[in-house]
């Protein structure tokens, strides 16, 4: 598979994700199952169905885009392909001098975010530790390692070690990156609202703020049209309180959905929908 992802990574990044457009289509055809989930966490969501079709097609793109993304050669950086907004509120959080955590969900083309985040800042602010929680199958988690193993790119596993390596980063100045709208595993989480409905909530990234006092922003990486990308930014004042320990862990839980609500609602056309937000991490539902 690896020798496959290598040749595909030579093809045009336009090309592959046209290719992508037309897979996501298909798969939405011959998958009940698929569109049955998309339709429900769409529907639960409380947003309109034609604004979220969009990422039939996105979802498509994003699997065209891993061969470029894992398997490009090595020293070849993302920058000439992304431009940034919001890049002052990143800055303004780094000058703050306790390291920063950086939430990017299921929203657009996530996967070069880290890259492109870990580069553009790399000479002064260091490596981006990124928390990632590799895949059960050991080819695909083998691939996901070296693919994320790159200049600027520091993987976290998602254990005891990897949060080791987060808070040693934040406690030293440096930066985190998250993807806050995963189903974590039983005991690593809170019910909280999300979009009007409970869902399991990581508590690991409040944990974090609380014990360092590090700033937390929202990004999310738009994709654009001939195989380009945005990195956007976004400062949300009510992010402070995550940090604030007088506050209860479920209310903070909930500005942080809230927050990721936001930018899915700006975009919702590139949200991953298929992706069973609401599943239950074997334990029920509160009632």
């Amino acid at each position: 598979m690896w020798f496959t992802f290598r040749l595909l990574a030579h093809l045009p990044l336009p090309l592959m994700q046209g290719l992508g457009a037309w897979l996501g289509r298909l798969v939405w055809l011959i998958s009940p199952g698929y569109r049955r989930e998309f339709q429900r966490q769409v529907l639960a969501s409380g947003l309109p169905m034609q604004r979220a079709r969009g990422a039939i097609a996105h979802l498509g793109r994003m699997v065209a885009e891993l061969p470029w993304l894992w398997a490009r050669p090595q020293g070849r950086g993302v920058l000439d392909r992304v431009s940034f907004e919001g890049l002052a509120h990143y800055d303004a959080a780094m000058a703050m001098g306790k390291g920063v955590i950086i939430l990017s969900p299921h929203l657009g083309c996530w996967e070069i975010g880290a890259q492109a985040v870990a580069e553009v800042r790399l000479a002064e602010h260091g490596p981006l530790a990124v928390l990632f929680r590799p895949s059960r199958k050991s080819v695909l988690a083998g691939m996901q390692i070296h693919a994320r193993e790159r200049d600027g790119v520091v993987p976290a596993a998602a254990d005891a070690s990897g949060v080791r390596l987060l808070l040693k980063t934040l406690r030293q100045g440096g930066r985190v990156a998250i993807m806050p709208d995963q189903v974590p595993p039983e005991g690593q989480g809170e019910w909280a609202p999300w979009f009007g409905r409970p869902v399991y909530t990581m508590t690991l990234l409040v944990k974090l703020a609380e014990q360092t006092g590090a700033p937390v922003l929202m990004c999310w990486i738009e994709r654009l049209p001939w195989g380009r990308f945005k990195v956007h930014f976004a400062h949300q004042d009510e992010l402070a309180a995550l940090c604030d320990a007088r506050r209860p862990l479920i209310e903070r839980l909930t500005l942080m959905n809230q927050g990721i609500e936001r930018l899915i609602r700006q975009a919702p056309e590139q949200y991953l929908w298929s992706y069973a937000r609401d599943k239950q991490p074997r334990t029920g539902r509160p009632s």
